[in-house]
């Protein structure tokens, strides 16, 4: 592209307060092998394999209809999230890949994401999502436990998860993988401790820790309401929480966010922009996108069911369901939840920015002196450890 030409192109980038976040594009493949009980993802079990070829073309139509939404600017990162996308083909990953690369211009630097299952790697596999593009990977391997990992409704074994992951280490300079903890009565701190010392042990720069949740629509969720299911209470699962911190922290791997952790220079830059509130197409079926256009801040939503999402972009080239305007105050609402994740917190300017108001300064100074909040360099206002137990609350109070 000419000089001119990408002058032209930047001047279509509407000005707004977290265009320094970046802009990535979410491509989810709704496909998996089987349901697990704890997931409320846009997932789907399949009994014939979908037409790769025929999907490639509905996503290629609607990274068109996002681009002309969108126009002008610079991918930074790419994730391909699920359901599974490591069922994918490498080919099905490289069309896409090169349809945002017809549609965008793509950072040098851009981090291309994929998840995968321990159940669908392969060595073969992850050498076509390399040369495809793809540049790092993260593995649900959820659990370094074969009694738990059943009972989590994993297909894997801890042997093939760590096998999984010395095949990604292999191919990927990259790569994460994820652990749900507090997911058993019987898990307790002494068994924690061991399990993420050893995952520690095969993590290179990432890992995603969460506590399992009771989704709603989950069969966890039914299994729970009917009492056949137990998990930790609030403080025994406070004490799984400071453990994770105490550890990572000692070995390099500090938490960024909540539930991620990451040595200083690793962190997922796809979710950095989710979190600084920057901008993100969502492409495929089920994909939610924040899209800043000549309306405004559009949050956006697909159709969630992959047939009639498949028929609606053949059909109209693409299939929004949801596609509003965000006010000042859901603006400023939004920043503040996404924000607040992150350890090193949200600008009180461009709080202001986005909704229109200053935060009161009277109930920050009273979060303050409860040790829930705390002030950084610039300015910055971040949860503190305790703060960050009570988060959803925590964001209700400063928003008020």
């Amino acid at each position: 592209m000419s000089a001119p030409a990408a002058l032209a192109e930047r001047s279509l980038v509407p000005d707004h307060p977290t265009v320094g976040a970046g802009f990535a594009v979410y491509v989810h493949w709704p496909f998996c092998l089987a349901k697990c009980p704890y997931c409320d993802f846009n997932s789907h079990v399949r009994h014939q394999p979908p037409d790769q070829a025929r999907y490639v073309a509905a996503f290629r139509r609607e990274i068109a209809h996002r681009a002309a939404l969108a126009p002008g600017r610079t991918v930074s990162s790419v994730f391909f999230g699920g359901g599974t996308p490591s069922l994918m083909e490498g080919r099905t990953v490289g069309a896409i890949l090169d349809a945002i690369g017809e549609h965008w211009a793509v950072d040098p630097g851009c981090e291309v994401s994929l998840e995968a299952n321990p159940t669908s790697v392969e060595a073969g596999r992850f050498a076509d999502f390399r040369a495809a593009g793809v540049n790092r990977v993260s593995l649900g391997v959820q659990a370094l436990n074969d009694a738990d990992l059943r009972a989590l409704g994993r297909m894997h074994s801890t042997r093939e998860a760590l096998d999984a992951v010395a095949i990604a280490r292999t191919y990927f300079e990259r790569y994460s993988f994820d652990l749900i903890y507090a997911r058993s009565p019987e898990q307790t701190p002494a068994l924690w401790r061991a399990e993420l010392e050893l995952a520690i042990g095969h993590a290179a720069e990432h890992l995603s820790l969460y506590q399992l949740t009771i989704e709603p629509d989950t069969a966890f969720e039914r299994l729970f309401k009917a009492g056949k299911l137990a998990i930790p209470d609030h403080e025994a699962g406070a004490a799984l929480y400071e453990i994770t911190q105490e550890i990572t922290a000692r070995h390099g791997l500090p938490v960024y966010e909540i539930s991620n952790h990451a040595r200083p220079g690793a962190e997922c830059r796809h979710n950095l922009v989710y979190w600084r509130y920057g901008e993100y197409a969502g492409i495929g079926p089920g994909a939610h996108g924040r899209l800043v256009t000549r309306e405004g801040r559009m949050a956006q939503s697909t159709e969630r069911r992959p047939e009639a999402w498949l028929d609606r972009v053949e059909a109209g080239g693409e299939a929004l369901v949801e596609d509003e305007r965000l006010n000042a105050e859901a603006q400023g609402d939004e920043y503040l939840l996404m924000g607040l994740r992150l350890v090193e917190g949200v600008d009180p300017a461009i709080f202001q920015a986005l909704s229109g108001r200053e935060l009161d300064p009277v109930r920050v100074g009273s979060l303050i002196e409860e040790r829930l909040l705390m002030r950084r360099a610039g300015g910055m206002l971040a949860a503190t450890p305790d703060g960050a137990l009570v988060l959803d609350a925590l964001v209700a109070d400063l928003a008020a």
